[in-house]
């Protein structure tokens, strides 16, 4: 049995947004739910009123009402959300135009910026009407190469108001990451800022910006953002002009471009690991109703909170973020590395700010716990009511690490889902206890359930993550794929009319979810399917490994596992240190998770959004071109494991 961490106080949940919401739904169809279990079976039970619930809790705005919620939720893909609704993505998120503080803004550098969402407004308006003039119209693509900072808000508000279609990269990706994504939408518009910080340095990106824009077609102007200096010089960059000379100093309203639910809104990227990403096609009205769901019933926002999530422009939380404007929560945005000028730079931010919400990646928080600092003996975080983990598993240590070294009286939920979706799968529940190592709940309206191999459901036991029935933000379709093949195959080419998203989960009878990796990368050792988190878990509670990655290598008619070691400062892998790494691994886990082998190696290859890269080592340790090396954060991490003869030649 899990560990109990966490329990709501009573007086908890009946304020809880859910709770309101569960009470809602008693009325209107004279059920009697006392708590979440029975909410949920309901929602995956009876999709078109759980989905019309949402609607209403939620306030959506629309010009037009909806006729029918779903045509068919089994048909995926394909299935026809809100027909005869028309609505504007923009006009829901600036729905509040009042003296309350939608953004605040923090770099390194301690910049320190506030916009209320009278002048959130006022700047879309302004970047809106200019969009406007130069021709944007519904359908258009925008893009934004913008460190995670105010103008990009304003800038993908302004393209939405307008039915363009936004897709933005993180101004750490190199030139041809950028291209590989930009380039295949191929933007008329790009938004981008002179440079960005990190750790303590200005990066000049004006170089990236001139060789992006002269490889993309049909970019008809460059808007440049000045950020790291004054008065950068654009002069040689053809089709560019500073934001301030962009934005129309007249405008003063918006006229929302009403536009059908499933009008396209974004164009999101797989990381592209293993060739040139995936383009993902999300309706307006899709992204908005689901993420609303997630951030007024899931994480209870209210206009009181103030909610902040590190990430950049490249994933899809930044996304995710900014839809909690529609909440008229405050929105705390950062540009930086958070290590810099010290492991306290984010709650430093959180405690000036009144964080109530703080949002990261289970990465951070076990660099976090690795660096020795305990945010909670520092700092004043008793606003503080949430925090969110997500992009890699949480571990049971790291679910201890927050409540032990943060604050013990909050609600910890780690959260799943997926860029493709632009929301999760699995997340949290206010209403509900934290066990450790353990995600809350299946969110709802989302019919999850773990398949074996045989497509057959299973319980208390690992399996893949599949969806059984449609949530409105699964992608429209893939950009550049007329016939939708290439989305028939990424998602339902194993179980046919059934979303196969690729992680390894198993579902609790109470439940809970715990997720072991990418099912791609799960290790087959004689037969048996192993979660590399599961491994990682138990690696990640020893203080002489900052790091580490696991594959599973073809080797003699089977699969043998290797553990690759980063050792943490001032620590080597000694024959001593690898055996206790494979006694914690047999003790905690069990013998077929003991690693065939342990090899120390320099650093551990990330994706761009800070990924481990398990499944590029395999393929060297199996033969193969690892694929895209620009996908990588760090590609040069990969020479190590081509370099590693013995491993691979004598399979």
């Amino acid at each position: 049995m899990s560990r109990l961490l966490w329990q709501p106080s009573p007086e908890r949940v009946r304020g809880s947004n859910m709770y309101r919401f569960m009470e809602k739904v008693n009325q209107a169809h004279g059920t009697r739910f006392q708590g979440y279990d029975d909410l949920y079976r309901w929602s995956v039970d009876h999709i078109p009123d759980f989905w019309a619930r949402v609607w209403d809790f939620t306030g959506i705005r629309s010009s037009a009402p909806y006729t029918e919620v779903v045509d068919d939720p089994l048909k995926m893909p394909g299935a026809k959300w809100f027909s005869g609704a028309r609505l504007n993505f923009a006009e829901n998120l600036l729905r509040h135009r009042d003296d309350h503080t939608a953004l605040v803004f923090c770099s390194e550098g301690e910049r320190h910026r506030l916009l209320t969402y009278a002048q959130l407004y006022a700047g879309v308006a302004k970047t809106a009407a200019a969009l406007k003039a130069l021709g944007i119209a519904p359908g258009d693509r925008v893009a934004g190469f913008m460190p995670n900072m105010p103008e990009a808000v304003i800038a993908m508000l302004a393209a939405a108001s307008l039915g363009a279609v936004w897709s933005s990269c993180s101004p750490d990706f190199g030139a041809k990451s950028v291209l590989d994504r930009f380039g295949q939408s191929s933007p008329k518009v790009l938004f981008a800022a002179d440079g960005y910080f990190f750790k303590g340095k200005a990066i000049d990106s004006l170089p990236r910006i001139r060789e992006v824009c002269g490889a993309l077609s049909g970019l008809e102007k460059v808007v440049i953002v000045p950020y790291t200096r004054p008065d950068p010089e654009i002069g040689t960059l053809e089709k560019a002009v500073l934001f301030s000379d962009f934005q129309d100093p007249d405008a003063r309203t918006i006229d929302f471009v009403q536009l059908p639910f499933d009008h396209p809104l974004y164009i999101m990227y797989s990381s592209g690991t293993t060739g040139p990403p995936k383009s993902f096609v999300q309706g307006a009205g899709g992204v908005l109703i689901q993420q609303l769901k997630e951030q007024v019933l899931h994480t209870g926002l209210t206009r009181d909170d103030t909610i902040f999530y590190f990430t950049t422009c490249g994933w899809m939380m930044w996304n995710w973020l900014t839809s909690a404007l529609a909440t008229g929560a405050t929105v705390a945005l950062y540009d930086g590395s958070p290590f810099h000028p010290g492991p306290g730079v984010l709650w430093r931010y959180a405690e000036k700010e009144g964080f109530t919400v703080f949002g990261t990646s289970a990465g951070y928080l076990a660099a976090l716990r690795d660096s020795g600092f305990c945010p909670g003996d520092s700092h004043n975080l008793s606003p503080l009511k949430t925090l969110l983990s997500t992009g890699s598993p949480l571990s049971p240590d790291g679910f201890d690490f927050v409540y032990g070294k943060i604050k013990a009286d909050l609600q910890l939920a780690s959260i799943s889902g997926g860029t493709d979706i632009n929301s999760c799968f699995v997340l949290g529940n206010p209403m509900g206890p934290v066990y450790a190592g353990e995600i809350q709940c299946r969110g709802l309206g989302v019919r999850v359930a773990a398949y074996d191999e045989q497509g057959r459901a299973v319980v208390n036991r690992s399996g893949e993550l599949v969806c059984e029935a449609a949530i409105p933000s699964m992608p429209l379709y893939f950009w550049n794929d007329p016939d939708g093949e290439k989305y028939r195959q990424a998602y339902f080419g194993r179980f046919p009319g059934v979303w196969t998203h690729g992680d390894f989960i198993q579902i609790n009878d109470n439940g809970g979810v715990v997720i072991f990796g990418r099912s791609d990368a799960t290790l087959n050792p004689g037969g048996v399917r192993i979660g590399t988190a599961e491994i990682y878990r138990q690696v990640e509670t020893l203080d002489e490994v900052e790091d580490a990655l696991v594959v599973g290598q073809n080797w003699k008619n089977d699969v043998r596992v290797i553990l690759f070691v980063k050792p943490a400062p001032g620590h080597e892998l000694t024959d001593a240190l690898k055996e206790k790494i494979r006694a914690v691994i047999r003790a905690n886990a069990s013998p077929r998770h003991v690693p065939a082998k342990i090899v120390a190696a320099p650093d551990i290859p990330y994706t761009l959004n800070m990924k481990k890269v398990e499944l590029a080592v395999k393929k060297i340790l199996d033969g193969k071109d690892p694929g895209n090396r620009d996908a990588l954060k760090n590609p040069e991490s990969l020479d190590f494991f081509m370099g590693l003869e013995d491993l691979i030649e004598h399979r």
